[in-house]
């Protein structure tokens, strides 16, 4: 398997939780890999001391040429702002990716800056931590977890395809599952599974520290399932700020799906009717825990 992804040099651009785990990951399964990281100096310096690249560079244009992989996992509004440096320094075959949490936008803005050359692939790895930053970084992040990439299986045919297929190839060899589907699928879907739930997280932690009285009530009665629903409430706002401005109409949807079947519990509080949602409740979790246990934002 190793010997079959053609990937000599792989650009990290954004040495985070995200771009790290990759990494990480690539290391793993393909120590032969070269990895070049860009990020702000006291990220990337602490990236290159962790073992996580093999060299890192303040300039994006050195850390992308030469490579032929070129992983994005910024923030969407930098990614988007460094693509047309990326276009500008990149080799003419290599693959750009990245890993930005909405996709309508993103890919928008990248087949306007990778319009010759180098080709594009929209992509999104469904697993992250509460918690950012290089420090949480880990090689075993996409084990288990899908990952949407932006386009059809139609893009694994064909002489062009070359790297689209080691790169499908790579991250299933790295435990990822890929999820073929195109942008407005896409930021319909996370909108749902994704960014719904951590903005019901942020409302409970609300509810629950507006009631929490100076006795500490009812906080000091929390138990686990309280610890477990919130963990998504301790994600920083950095990291969910450009999602919300770039998917805001996808979310007000499920925000809006999520309000009727709150007032539909709400009048059914005393009704035989709500066994009939747990026992819809119990089989979607069923369905979840069949899956591998993973972090997923």
């Amino acid at each position: 398997m190793a010997s079959s992804v053609p990937f000599r040099r792989v650009a990290i651009v954004g040495t985070g939780l995200i771009g790290g785990s990759f990494a990480l990951a690539l290391r793993r399964r393909f120590p032969d890999i070269s990895l070049a990281g860009f990020d702000r100096p006291t990220t990337a310096e602490k990236a290159l001391a962790r073992g996580v690249v093999d060299e890192t560079a303040s300039d994006l244009a050195t850390v992308v040429r030469g490579a032929d992989l070129v992983y994005v996992a910024l923030p969407i509004a930098a990614a988007m702002e460094a693509f047309p440096a990326i276009a500008a320094a990149v080799a003419p075959n290599a693959l750009i990716t990245d890993a930005c949490s909405t996709k309508i936008v993103v890919c928008r803005a990248a087949n306007e800056s990778f319009c010759n050359g180098a080709r594009f692939l929209g992509g999104h790895p469904m697993a992250g931590k509460e918690r950012s930053g290089i420090e949480a970084a880990d090689d075993e992040l996409f084990r288990g977890a899908p990952y949407a990439l932006i386009g059809s299986e139609l893009d694994l045919e064909g002489e062009s395809s070359t790297h689209v297929k080691a790169f499908t190839e790579l991250l299933i060899a790295i435990g990822a599952q890929p999820v073929w589907c195109d942008p407005d699928t896409h930021d319909w879907a996370v909108g749902i599974v994704s960014h719904l739930p951590q903005l019901v997280s942020l409302a409970l932690a609300r509810v629950v520290r507006d009631e929490t009285d100076e006795t500490g009530l009812p906080l000091s009665l929390a138990g686990s399932g309280l610890q477990d629903t919130l963990r998504l409430a301790g994600s920083p706002y950095e990291v969910w700020r450009d999602i919300f401005l770039t998917n805001t109409d996808n979310i007000a949807r499920a925000l809006d799906r999520l309000t009727q079947a709150i007032d539909y519990l709400r009048t059914r509080l005393t009704s035989r009717e709500i066994k009939n949602e747990f026992e819809t409740a119990n089989d979607l979790y069923k369905r979840i825990r069949r899956e591998p246990d993973n972090q997923r934002l």
